[in-house]
Parts: C-alpha cells; sequence; structure tokens
C-alpha cells in the first residue's frame, strides 16, 4: 500500500498569503512628520497638512479616471484633460445659475456644488462614450497611437470650449457660506477643504468597494485577465469596458469641478496643464493602480503645500524631484500592478 502523503507546503494551510505593503504609508507618515521641525509652529504645521491632504485628495479625484481606464483597459488617454475642463465649464454654468440661492446658507450651497458635480459628471461621461467610440476604439492596442489621437481629441475639444464660453479665464468663487476657514487655536482649516477631502475620501471608498466587492468589478478584474473565457460565459465585456471609460471621463469631470472651485476659476487650457500632474501621481503610485493613485496625490499635495511655504522656488519643481526621487527607490512606483 502507498502511504505517500502530500508534502506540507501543497496543503492550504502552507499557501502563503500576501500581505499589505505598509512602506508607502509610512512614507506619507514620515513626511507629515519630518515636516514639524522644519516648520516650526504647530499651527501653521496643522494648516499646511490639512490644505495638503485636501489637495491630495482633489488629485486623486482628477487622477483616479484616468488610472481607472489604464488600468483595466489599457488604453493611454492623453485627452483625460478636456473632461477635466468640461467639467469645470459646466460647473461655471450651474454654480452661475445657482448663485442666489447657493448663497442663503450652508445647506443650499453644498447642494448647489452636489448639482454641479452631478451636471458636471453626466455631460463628462456622455462626451466620454462618444470619445470612446470616435477616437479611442479604433487603436486599442496600439498605445503610440493612442497618444498621439487623444491629444488630437483634447486640442479640439478645448477649442469647442473656447467656441462655447470663450477664450478668457471665467471665475468660479465659492459660495459664500463655504469662504473662509474654521480656526482652531491658531491654526485655520478652510471650509471647503474639508468639503473637498469629504469627496475625495468617498471616491476612494466607492472605487476600492466597487473593484473589490461588487459583481460588477468582478466581472472587470476578470475581463482584464481572460477576455475570451468570461465572454464564453455570456458577459458583453466590451460593453463593460466601455462603461469604465464612461465613468473615467465622468471622474474626470467631477475633479475638474473640484479643481475649478479650489483656484476659483477655469480656462479652457486648465486640462492640459493638470495633465502633466496627474501623469505624475499616477506613475508614482503604479500604473494602474487605484491604492498608488491615492497615496500618490496625497504625497504630491503635501510636498507641494510644505515647500510652497518653506521654499517657493523650490516648490515649481518639488512634484518632479518627488517622482525621480520614487522610481528610483521603486521603479515600478509604490503599488505596481503585478496582474498585467
Amino acid at each position: 500500500m502507498n502511504t505517500t502523503t502530500a508534502p506540507a507546503a501543497a496543503t492550504p494551510q502552507a499557501i502563503p498569503k500576501a500581505s499589505f505593503d505598509w512602506k508607502p504609508v509610512l512614507l506619507l507618515v514620515g513626511l507629515m512628520l519630518a515636516a514639524i521641525p522644519a516648520i516650526g509652529s504647530t499651527s501653521s504645521w496643522i494648516t499646511l497638512t490639512v490644505a495638503g491632504l485636501a489637495m491630495g485628495l482633489i488629485i486623486f479625484v482628477i487622477a483616479s479616471g484616468l488610472t481607472l481606464v489604464f488600468g483595466l483597459m489599457d488604453v493611454l488617454n492623453f485627452g483625460h484633460g478636456v473632461f477635466i475642463a468640461l467639467g469645470a465649464f459646466m460647473a461655471t454654468t450651474v454654480m452661475g445659475g445657482m448663485a442666489v440661492f447657493a448663497d442663503q446658507g450652508a445647506l443650499q450651497a453644498l447642494l448647489a456644488i452636489f448639482c454641479a458635480m452631478l451636471v458636471a459628471m453626466a455631460v463628462a461621461g456622455g462626451v466620454g462614450l462618444a470619445f470612446e467610440r470616435v477616437i479611442v476604439r479604433p487603436v486599442y492596442g496600439l498605445h503610440l497611437k493612442q497618444i498621439l489621437i487623444t491629444m488630437g481629441g483634447m486640442i479640439v475639444g478645448e477649442e469647442i470650449i473656447k467656441v462655447i464660453w470663450g477664450p478668457l479665464q471665467i471665475a468660479l468663487p465659492l459660495p459664500e457660506p463655504l469662504r473662509g476657514a474654521f480656526l482652531f487655536g491658531d491654526a485655520a482649516i478652510e471650509k471647503y477643504r474639508i468639503v473637498a477631502s469629504l469627496v475625495g475620501l468617498a471616491v476612494f471608498a466607492l472605487l476600492v468597494w466597487t473593484l473589490s466587492r461588487t459583481k460588477v468589478g468582478l466581472l472587470i478584474r476578470a475581463g482584464v485577465q481572460d477576455r475570451e473565457m468570461v465572454e464564453s460565459l455570456g458577459y458583453r465585456i466590451k460593453r463593460l469596458f466601455v462603461g469604465v471609460f464612461a465613468a473615467g471621463s465622468a471622474l474626470a469631470g467631477l475633479g475638474g469641478v473640484m479643481w475649478g472651485l479650489y483656484q476659483q476659476s477655469v480656462t479652457p487650457q486648465m486640462g492640459a496643464q493638470v495633465n502633466v500632474l496627474i501623469f505624475i501621481v499616477i506613475i508614482i503610485g503604479g500604473l494602474g493602480s487605484t491604492l498608488g493613485c491615492f497615496i500618490g496625490a496625497l504625497l504630491v499635495g503635501l510636498l507641494a503645500n510644505y515647500t510652497g511655504f518653506l521654499a517657493p522656488k523650490v516648490a515649481l519643481f518639488s512634484n518632479i524631484g518627488l517622482m525621480v526621487a520614487i522610481l528610483l527607490w521603486r521603479p515600478q512606483g509604490l503599488y505596481p500592478v503585478t496582474n498585467r
């Protein structure tokens, strides 16, 4: 009788479990702690840290759409900026029409911003569907052509925005109840940054939950791994991926509203200007990684605020320096996507 048993390494108990990599999170915490002695004043540090985290969360919302599209569809969409600008300009239209209502109280101001966000997401998502069908679909799998044709699409989109809203900068002021700051001792925390932080955290939580806990997320991830197998089970992966592109465009529109309110003005070129920052964030985080994009955006926001306070001239290239330093440490980014 053969009494040979399976080796212990083959048992379920012996299979190692993937552990969470805390080093990027510790890097984020370390940056915040290192800034305390450099800044000197605790109240100034609190103000700068909250402002930096809020800025980082706004950048995350802007970049999350592109991260989603690249991570799940392998599409390098350099036209992402046009959806950012479109969302911001839609906000000027909605907020302008609701200006009197928004100034009546904090609740009305939040409602007006919420309406602007919904309209911007709907319009950007709809335009994203057309963009995917006309511009992106013919160049799936062809990265060089994707870069060229999507950049061309962004230029055309900017010109259309100029035709509709004009070529000049348009003011996008915050409603009166959301202006100013809360004071905690000598530390000042702007009201709008709190709202932007809550929206950014909500977007992050929703993305993580959708991709990891829902059937749609499971089908999308399975389609990335083995599209033919999922389609053989009767699911239309192409439609799911088109939906992903529309969702990424809608998130860009949402980010455009938040960035426009953060700058309190919008221009047709704002999407192209933010594009550079977006690509720095997704390269730092790891191409296609939602968690990496989140941590990378927070690092960029914090460093920009700290250096802007301590050495304004250094702030001009601090993001590039951060990207170089992180890529020297981790060439694939903070949380590289290993299942591509």
